[in-house]
């Protein structure tokens, strides 16, 4: 989940959710004209139709930043029905002072301290109908009184409301990712997943915790996602795909209270950090390195994709070589890895590693499994990770010894940190290709370097 931003567009039901009615998609800031002309009067003070622009624009932008009814199977944004949202008439005019304030006031919202997510700035007309926010003709007298447009607002909905003003214009009201979510994937989305996941098992306490929400889609991530969807009768496939993301979406709505004024809210941590999801030439680091690993190994099986030699910088072979991968699979060729060529790159690469049994076999090695191995991940792939550092740590004192249990704790991330110290690895705690690659190619070594061939001599008396 990211921070709220303003949509181009909007999609407007023409009835209650339910109901045959047509949708129609219009300009945010001709929805907002078009709500404040069906809603209010004209020649109100101005203070008191600036009050009531800003709640409606609150209103209508807490359904989409939570996805309300998108999240609920339908395919659009708010209804025009006053039972459920607020008014809007397909076609009518304009008032001129509205579209004026409008047009100043759209991308302006508030919110509570210490929240992210528009308020749910619930509203009525005061007289035929009152409730707990907002009174529009309570809003005119109070203007009458002299009150500013945020006092007025302070006044129906609390002291401890923000007025965010400016806020960036987007392209799209749906969040759903483009490619399902699964073992191996990482990003915003994943990170999100797993916030939402781990409030969710608040109140559903089977569904277990997540113990790094990173953005890594690990085992823990996989089981908690698993979980959720047999308790909510979905395919409990542990991949998070159309339905699964507005299922969990849903949830997270209901259980935070997001579409009521006393919102539990979304805290500034709960909302995902700018992490790294396209790739290009001049980046460095684990994800590219992660990049020429499945690159490189590709190469062994189709004869279009060059060799790579990891070192994670994306320079020019690496940009030549993405354009390769493009190319074999069909995608348009630029040389960026985005969603769609690392979706694609990264099953192939699947699609083979997992031929290959992870299970520990004393002195032979296994290809990185593809999946980022971390605290809370618990498969036979840790298990293996574990009797590979625990025989390194025969040799090297400063990793310490473990014992293989197949579950990733505190200890086990003690060894791989003590382990990336030792080969001047990024020390993350994390096992991903680079860790992988280095640790399997230093147990190859000693194991071999340890085994004596028939008849090599030992370098000491054997006694009798």
């Amino acid at each position: 989940m990211a921070l709220p931003a303003i949509p181009e567009n909007i999609t407007v039901h023409l009835g209650p959710p339910s109901s045959d009615a047509e949708n129609v998609t219009v300009p945010f800031i001709h929805y907002i004209a078009n709500v404040a002309s069906s809603e209010l009067y004209p020649t109100w003070p101005e203070s008191a139709l600036r009050a009531n622009i800003i709640a409606q624009t609150s209103f209508a932008l807490n359904r989409v930043y939570t996805e309300y009814y998108r999240s609920r199977g339908y395919d659009f944004d708010i209804t025009n029905s006053t039972a459920y949202d607020q008014a809007f008439v397909n076609g009518r005019g304009i008032f001129e002072n509205v579209r004026r304030l409008a047009s100043e006031l759209f991308t302006t919202y508030i919110r509570r301290e210490n929240s992210v997510e528009p308020l749910f700035a619930q509203f009525c007309d005061g007289i035929e109908v009152t409730c707990n926010g907002l009174s529009q003709w309570g809003s005119v007298s109070l203007a009458n009184d002299g009150y500013s447009f945020l006092d007025i607002l302070r006044y129906y909905y609390g002291n401890d409301i923000v007025l965010m003003e400016n806020t960036p214009v987007t392209g799209s009201t749906v969040s759903v990712p483009p490619f399902p979510l699964s073992l191996g994937s990482y990003g915003n989305n994943v990170r999100t997943v797993q916030l939402r996941l781990n409030r969710i098992s608040n109140n559903f306490p089977s569904i277990p915790k997540i113990a790094l929400t990173d953005g890594l889609f690990s085992t823990d991530t996989e089981a908690a996602v698993r979980r959720f969807q047999e308790i909510f009768g979905l395919e409990p496939d542990g991949i998070v795909g159309n339905a699964t993301w507005y299922s969990i979406q849903s949830l997270y709505t209901s259980v935070k209270r997001l579409t009521d004024l006393s919102s539990e809210g979304i805290r500034p941590e709960e909302v995902s950090q700018e992490l790294l999801t396209t790739l290009r030439q001049g980046d460095t680091g684990v994800e590219v390195y992660n990049l020429q690993y499945y690159i490189n190994y590709l190469s062994n099986y189709y004869n279009t994709i060059p060799a790579l030699t990891p070192d994670g910088v994306f320079g020019p072979a690496t940009k030549s070589a993405v354009e390769e991968v493009q190319r074999t699979f069909g995608l348009a060729v630029d040389g960026i890895v985005g969603p769609a060529t690392w979706y694609r790159l990264y099953n192939a690469y699947l699609g083979i590693a997992r031929t290959i049994p992870a299970t520990y076999t004393e002195g032979e090695t296994v290809p990185y499994g593809g999946v980022p191995l971390r605290l809370g991940s618990e498969s036979e792939a840790v298990r293996t990770l574990q009797e590979y550092l625990n025989y390194i740590s025969a040799f090297y004192s400063e990793i310490p010894s473990i014992t293989p249990t197949g579950y990733f704790g505190t200890q086990t991330r003690e060894a791989v940190l003590a382990f990336q110290r030792l080969e001047g690895l990024t020390q993350t705690g994390v096992a991903e290709a680079a860790t992988w690659t280095a640790l399997t190619a230093l147990y190859d070594a000693l194991y071999l370097g340890n085994r004596l061939r028939d008849g090599q001599y030992p370098g000491y008396d054997v006694g009798a």
